[in-house]
């Protein structure tokens, strides 16, 4: 379990936060990164657009925004912000469990903090790889999540 990690949860949702700490602890000694500091918030849509358009320019949903403040590679100084409402979406629009989304998002909101990008179509080829192979060892790791 990483000490280091806290999950906030907005009204109208439900998820296990011991489970999300198993699941970051796991992923540290997959990916080789220790947690200075890591949030991962999970909020609802009209949180999230905010938040993105705060901090990205964007003033439209989305399903991640990662805030980097770590000063060195592996050692993550990190929140996120995961959307319940547009992670459900996808699951539905990709045929996926919601639980297997969430761990996907928190996955990639980690694989960014860590040296991975997405801005290109090589690097996204690269990231989405490893999102791929990771969600696919973790991706049946139970959350818990519901939303009420």
């Amino acid at each position: 379990m990483s000490k280091n990690t806290r999950v906030g949860v907005s009204k109208g949702f439900k998820i296990s936060k011991k489970n999300v700490h198993e699941l970051v602890g796991k992923l540290s000694e997959e990916l080789n990164f220790t947690v200075r500091s890591l949030d991962i918030n999970f909020v609802d849509l009209p949180a999230i657009v905010e938040i993105n358009n705060s901090y990205m320019k964007h003033n439209f949903p989305t399903d991640i925004v990662t805030l980097d403040f770590s000063s060195e590679i592996g050692r993550l100084d990190t929140e996120l912000f995961i959307s319940f409402d547009v992670a459900k979406e996808n699951a539905e629009k990709y045929n996926v469990e919601f639980n297997e989304e969430l761990v996907r998002l928190i996955i990639h909101g980690i694989l960014h903090v860590i040296g991975y990008d997405d801005t290109t179509p090589n690097e996204k080829r690269k990231m989405k790889r490893v999102e791929n192979k990771l969600t696919e060892k973790f991706g049946q790791f139970n959350l818990k999540a519901v939303i009420k």
